[in-house]
């Protein structure tokens, strides 16, 4: 892993990084796949974050032989469920604590697998909005993570080259995508105090 003694900007995944909202998403997730019938695990979910939902519905859809949803609706149907749960969103500290201290020192934004308005909803209710640049989200890139499209499109709108950037993110597609950007990956499910258990 590059160690970077000095990054010139950081870059930070939301859900499950510096949100606390993993939990809540699965709840909003069993929801709707109980709703419709669809098998997705737990253990699968944590797997899979980062993956915006439209694309893990078509893969679950293409594998259970799924015809005549829309996962682009469902998609829809599950942040509209995980909506409800905002007001128990609460910040994953540690990571918040990093932020906080660069706030003013080094450019920062958000590049994440989550989608609009969910993830500017949740930083303003965390108080945390204005800390960012920059807030990318899946709808502005073409190619999910792993691949790297989110936080190169980050660290464009930033303006810093993506080789000066240390990013936070807390799965492993997150990580190989920070990696494949060319970036320092923080994995913060190892820091101390990090609110969920792996899976």
């Amino acid at each position: 892993m590059t160690i970077l003694p000095s990054p010139k900007a950081l870059i930070f995944d939301c859900d499950g990084t510096v949100a606390h909202t993993m939990p809540l998403h699965w709840r909003a997730w069993q929801s709707v796949t109980g709703r419709y019938g669809i098998d997705f695990p737990e253990t699968r979910f944590y797997a899979l974050g980062g993956v915006p939902g439209r694309n893990i519905l078509r893969m679950l859809f293409e594998e259970q032989g799924i015809r005549g949803l829309d996962p682009v609706a469902v998609a829809k149907e599950k942040e509209e469920a995980y909506l409800e749960f905002l007001h128990q969103v609460g910040p994953v500290e540690p990571v918040v604590e990093i932020a906080r201290r660069n706030l003013g020192v080094l450019p920062m934004a958000i590049a994440t697998g989550g989608s609009r308005p969910g993830i500017p909803t949740v930083l303003r209710h965390l108080g945390i909005h204005d800390w960012f640049a920059a807030i990318v989200t899946s709808e502005d890139v073409e190619r999910q993570k792993p691949a790297p499209d989110i936080f190169l499109e980050a660290a464009r709108r930033l303006g810093v080259d993506p080789v000066h950037c240390r990013a936070f993110e807390d799965t492993d597609l997150g990580m190989e995508a920070i990696r494949a950007a060319g970036m320092e990956a923080v994995d913060v499910r190892l820091l101390p105090d990090y609110p969920r258990p792996l899976v």
